[in-house]
């Protein structure tokens, strides 16, 4: 299945017999934009609030760690959302908070979910306002693998063994600037890769063989092992699936920088230089 969906073809796919849960994860680091999602959202929507629902309590683990997996499914069935249905998540149009309930959904085993290219701002159709009447309770049950996700350690050797890309601003990764972690820097042997360059000015990813093209001229070419990471995760899961798109596989460092740099034994470099 696709990773991404058109506007268009999520109103057609609605209008049909067995239309899709969909998911509203409108947010913004300042906090929750439910108060958007009120003000107008794609008609039987329901909101998932990425801090509360896709996270658990920044700490040592970053600041978006994983939430507990029981936690995730339950919010995920009063969502709605079951094995045997098709889901399409959306935000305001970034798609970076979309792509991580997206790979949080794939991560913990659900076959059929995509993302609405380009975020709410391209639906042409009507808007549903207020709260959202609540969807019957799905069924599905979260059954996390372990090839999709990285740690610390794992992303380090993936540095050295195949092709680790940092999805920061570049000027994050050189370590010029770094507006919210204490260290400025990157991991040893990352290669910066802005999340920023895989879609057009209209917020839609760029084609899939161009998408491919990039990829494969920042190393993907020359590995079967993939890695992403960003500041937090959210970023890198659009990364991911930016990757996907280009039918490349990779693995999401959840942790990210925000964990990295706070572990003071962890090495830290520098410049355009991977190394």
């Amino acid at each position: 299945m696709n990773a991404i969906i058109s506007a268009s073809e999520l109103a057609s796919e609605l209008a049909g017999e067995n239309p899709p849960v969909v998911l509203d994860v409108r947010w913004h680091h300042e906090g929750s934009l439910r108060s958007a999602y009120e003000e107008g959202h794609i008609p039987t929507a329901v909101f998932v609030d990425l801090d509360a629902d896709l996270a658990g309590p920044a700490g040592s683990g970053g600041r978006h760690p994983l939430p507990d997996v029981g936690r995730f499914g339950a919010v995920m069935r009063a969502a709605g959302v079951s094995r045997d249905r098709d889901v399409v998540v959306y935000d305001g149009g970034q798609n970076w908070a979309a792509a991580r309930l997206w790979w949080m959904l794939r991560w913990t085993g659900h076959a059929s979910v995509r993302v609405l290219d380009g975020g709410i701002g391209l639906w042409a159709g009507p808007l549903e306002q207020g709260a959202g009447a609540a969807p019957a309770e799905g069924s599905f049950e979260p059954a996390p693998n372990s090839k999709d996700l990285l740690d610390a350690d794992s992303a380090a050797a993936l540095a050295r063994s195949g092709l680790l890309l940092d999805a920061r601003a570049a000027e994050r990764y050189r370590g010029e600037i770094e507006p919210i972690d204490s260290v400025a820097g990157h991991i040893p042997g990352a290669v910066s890769a802005p999340t920023t360059e895989n879609v057009a000015p209209d917020g839609r990813f760029r084609p899939a063989a161009e998408l491919a093209d990039r990829f494969k001229g920042l190393g993907a070419a020359d590995t079967a092992e993939i890695g992403v990471y960003c500041g937090s995760g959210v970023s890198s899961a659009h990364e991911v699936l930016a990757l996907a798109v280009a039918g490349i596989p990779a693995a999401l460092y959840v942790g990210s920088w925000s964990e990295w740099s706070a572990d003071p034994a962890r090495p830290v470099a520098t410049g355009a230089d991977p190394q």
